[in-house]
């Protein structure tokens, strides 16, 4: 069995409580300057409204999720293999968390050690 390749992704979600949303949105925008841009569709049912911002080589989305009261980093990881990807994350004691929240095809949640989630994908060619 080969071991598969893994690599950081260019998503950062930042899951934020309803009652910091508006605040972390004109952080961004107002303080910092950097373009918001606000999406027209949330992209699942725990996330209520989300917002694009460019930040670096990164996109970081703001997410608001009103269903938590305290704040949340997600990251991208991208592999070459996502079948050997999960397998392998398996064995080493990180198992798929996909009720984390609904996800795209060829796409699957692993958390951390601290627990912080990572959407593991295979990016299409």
């Amino acid at each position: 069995m080969s071991t598969p390749t893994f690599r950081g992704g260019v998503n950062i979600a930042m899951k934020i409580p309803t009652a910091r949303y508006d605040d972390t949105l004109a952080f961004y925008r107002d303080t910092l300057g950097l373009d918001v841009q606000t999406e027209p569709d949330a992209p699942g049912e725990q996330v209520s409204r989300t917002a694009r911002v460019q930040f670096g080589p990164c996109t970081l989305w703001l997410d608001q999720v009103d269903s938590t009261a305290h704040h949340d980093l997600w990251l991208e990881l991208n592999t070459d293999d996502l079948d050997a990807a999960t397998r392998h994350l398996a064995a080493h004691g990180t198992p798929t968390r996909d009720e984390l929240e609904p996800l795209p095809p060829r796409a699957h949640w692993v958390c951390n050690p601290a627990g912080v989630p990572h959407i593991l994908r295979e990016p299409s060619s």
